[in-house]
């Protein structure tokens, strides 16, 4: 499988999205996934979806884009994060 990028976002890419990167850092380890992960804003996605893979955001997607995205928010809650795993995988996986 070819090494993927994947865009991390919450509103400043600061907070919430680094509780995500590093969360996804270790589903994509435990599976075996090899890939690229940055951490921005969510304003930034639009211009930096070339090239990516995935898009994961914190925060309600402001517009829609031309590759998978999901809002992630069970990361930060806790509720749900085993569905947003199978998402994220299912994604990568195909």
């Amino acid at each position: 499988m070819a090494k993927k990028k994947i865009l991390v976002a919450c509103g400043a890419g600061i907070a919430t999205s680094t509780v995500v990167f590093n969360h996804i850092e270790n589903l994509l380890k435990s599976n075996g996934i090899e890939a690229d992960l940055e951490q921005i804003k969510i304003a930034e996605a639009k211009g930096k979806q070339d090239g990516a893979d995935l898009l994961i955001s914190t925060t309600i997607l402001p517009t829609t884009y031309d590759i998978p995205a999901i809002v992630a928010t069970s990361y930060i809650s806790g509720i749900g994060k085993d569905k947003t795993d199978a998402k994220v995988l299912e994604v990568l996986k195909n």
